[in-house]
């Protein structure tokens, strides 16, 4: 236990310094909102509670984030329990949590969304592969419809575990006119279709809640900056490093304070004011990255680590050794190298020994604080020179 306590506790020390780092790097002036959290239980085991996100909200300076219902072991009938704890959360955050409700087309989902619409929800969030439904569902239609209607966004999954959904998204938004669509996890399920169809479509969104900084950096280049807004995805993910993760990338993109103040709060609080759209502008970026090449190894190995992690299994493949190994070598960038090479000798040592831990919270929670470890050298190895 000893060696599991100094490695949690070099972990927050690594923490609170990219924390650090993060708030001297925002914009002067900026609003933070998250537009992509969730509280509840999974039945995949995550669990999203609401005094760490509020608390976390507040301690990095966020004057509100969307949120909505996982996907609930009691989501049984149409996910109107876990509904009404969202709008309950909400409540009793004075506002700064604006309530989604969650929908199951195969549990009356014009009646829950109505309900729930009634009873204070601000949006609705459909998630087609956790509910297993089409987005070329026929019932999606009055959905639709039922947005446009009461003038409140739909956010819809549009990350892993989807067929090409772009053409029937295309097709109720060019049937639904005035709605307000933002498409989850930088559409990564079909980015090619989704942002070819949507770049520079008045109403539509992009959300920023991905693991990669690489897809990060292909959104930009392909959509308006004014049609992306930040996003965690927390408890999936955490700051600092999902905040840092956007705002990385976005440099690199070339955005200037003016649009990262935009893309960081104030795009998504012009949705909850009920407020225009900011006008679109062209793309920022490149269809070309570089980076050192000893940070694209490190990178390779840490995504071949991720799933891993994710899986809750122990780095059988040796990934983790093979970044640290990579992160000795002389590449031009001394001090990012040795930020790289603590985050991942503590985030090995934490994965390690959290392997021999008994109770499932402490075995979690290591695992976790290692992951984040990991991210953040990820997202230093893919940000630093990257162009």
């Amino acid at each position: 236990m000893d060696a599991i306590d100094s490695a949690l506790a070099r972990a927050g020390r690594l923490i609170d310094t990219f924390a650090a780092a993060l708030r001297s790097e925002l914009p002067a002036g900026v609003t933070l909102f998250d537009a992509h959290t969730h509280l509840g239980n999974d039945i995949d085991g995550m669990t999203g509670g609401y005094e760490e996100l509020t608390g976390m909200l507040e301690r990095y300076g966020f004057s509100g984030a969307f949120t909505f219902c996982m996907d609930e072991h009691d989501r049984e009938p149409a996910f109107r329990g876990p509904n009404d704890r969202t709008v309950a959360f909400a409540a009793r955050s004075g506002g700064s949590l604006v309530p989604f409700v969650r929908l199951d087309l195969d549990a009356d989902p014009l009646g829950e969304a109505v309900r729930s619409l009634d009873a204070g929800a601000k949006g609705i969030k459909l998630h087609p592969r956790a509910q297993k439904f089409s987005v070329g569902d026929e019932r999606l239609r009055p959905v639709f419809g039922l947005a446009v209607e009461r003038d409140v966004p739909i956010l819809i999954h549009g990350g892993r575990g989807l067929p090409p959904i772009a053409s029937h998204l295309a097709q109720l938004v060019a049937e639904h006119e005035g709605v307000r669509l933002v498409i989850a996890h930088a559409g990564i399920a079909d980015m090619a279709g989704l942002a070819g169809r949507f770049a520079g479509v008045a109403g539509v969104y992009f959300d920023t809640s991905v693991w990669s900084a690489i897809d990060l950096l292909d959104l930009f280049r392909q959509v308006s900056p004014e049609q992306v807004l930040y996003a965690s995805d927390y408890p999936y993910a955490r700051q600092p490093n999902s905040l840092l993760l956007a705002l990385r990338t976005a440099r690199a993109s070339g955005y200037d304070d003016d649009l990262l103040r935009l893309v960081l709060g104030e795009a998504a609080l012009r949705i909850v004011r009920h407020e225009p759209q900011a006008p679109l502008t062209a793309p920022r970026g490149s269809a070309r990255f570089s980076q050192p090449m000893t940070f694209a190894r490190i990178h390779q190995y840490l995504a071949m680590a991720t799933p891993l992690f994710w899986l809750r299994q122990g780095d059988a493949v040796g990934a983790i050794g093979l970044a640290i190994n990579a992160s000795l070598e002389r590449n031009g960038y001394p001090e990012q190298s040795a930020q790289i090479h603590e985050l991942l000798t503590t985030a090995q040592e934490l994965w390690t020994s959290s392997r021999a831990l008994e109770d499932d919270v402490e075995r979690n929670t290591a695992g976790r604080t290692a992951f984040g470890l990991v991210h953040l050298a990820d997202v230093l190895a893919v940000t630093t020179s990257a162009g």
